[in-house]
């Protein structure tokens, strides 16, 4: 592994665990928004850890940026997956519960997997940016997408979890190729025109997988977050291998590798959340302190202390 792609792991370690942190932090708010639309928004923006929650989602977003100078999206985005493994232990932490044995055989699970698709991504970090022209395209075919996920109707929670992972994906991929067309030597800085346009879009999905990631949650974390985790990636390798130049470590023979980290760190999402669907209808113990927390504390999932 080159000293870039060192880095790139690094920083996105660091990021997944912000993320992972916000994730928690945002879950437990939402067992406490209301349902309806425009109340739940007038609540996020009055209330403090919605925007700590937002800062932590700013800082990930910030050191994956950095990541995405040093490292490929292939390499860079399934990295995202730790963020799930993160939030096991931070999530158990505040519903104050043990960490389930089915948690720690999908943690492990899901990191083999990232290992496998951390070889196979291990190429070096792409030269190509997309033009304006092809922004806007994979923008307006995001929004689509979006548009038909984030459509009212039964079950919404995976359906908007699936819709945020898209939206932060293809803002990570947009991200990726503004930095590379400012940073990349030798070469004329793209118009001002088109940078502003492609950063209007990374701003506008990176809010739109944030509100939409708020929304899923209200359905429990686990699974949610798994379909973000999933989602996100996925999005993001279409348009880097399709778009981007970017290449599989060793060509064809990558794909093998590639596909069974794929397979290994699914199996180890879907442990993930079946265990922390599985640790919902436990009863937890009984603690002092929360049993008269008052009318907020109610539902299970708002009980434990908020972290900032």
């Amino acid at each position: 592994m080159t000293a870039d792609l060192a880095v790139a792991v690094a920083v996105s370690l660091v990021s997944a665990l912000a993320y992972a942190a916000a994730a928690v932090a945002q879950e437990r708010l939402a067992a406490r928004t209301a349902p309806d639309a425009s109340r739940g928004l007038v609540r996020l923006l009055t209330a403090g850890a919605w925007w700590g929650a937002v800062g932590l989602n700013a800082a990930g977003a910030l050191l994956h940026v950095v990541a995405l100078r040093f490292g490929p999206l292939t390499l860079v985005q399934p990295l995202g997956a730790l963020t799930l493994v993160a939030a096991v232990p931070l999530g158990a932490r505040y519903a104050g519960r043990r960490v389930a044995r089915l948690e720690w055989r999908g943690a492990l699970l899901t990191l083999g997997g990232l290992g496998l698709l951390m070889f196979a991504a291990s190429g070096p970090a792409p030269e190509d940016s997309l033009t304006l022209a092809e922004a806007l395209a994979v923008g307006a075919t995001t929004l689509l997408l979006i548009g038909a996920l984030g459509r009212r109707g039964r079950a919404p929670g995976l359906r908007h979890a699936t819709a945020s992972g898209i939206a932060s994906g293809i803002a990570s991929a947009l991200t990726q190729t503004v930095t590379v067309a400012l940073a990349a030597p030798g070469k004329a800085a793209p118009p001002v025109l088109q940078t502003v346009l492609v950063a209007l879009l990374v701003a506008a999905f990176a809010t739109a997988g944030l509100l939409l990631a708020q929304t899923a949650y209200r359905s429990g974390l686990g699974a949610p977050l798994a379909v973000v985790t999933l989602t996100n990636p996925l999005a993001a390798s279409v348009v880097g291998l399709t778009l981007l130049g970017e290449r599989l470590h060793g060509g064809a023979a990558g794909i093998l590798p590639a596909l069974a980290g794929a397979l290994v760190a699914g199996r180890g999402v879907v442990a993930l959340s079946r265990a922390a669907a599985r640790g919902a209808r436990e009863p937890r113990e009984p603690r002092e302190p929360e049993a008269e927390a008052g009318p907020a504390a109610a539902p299970a999932q708002g009980a434990a202390p908020q972290p900032t």
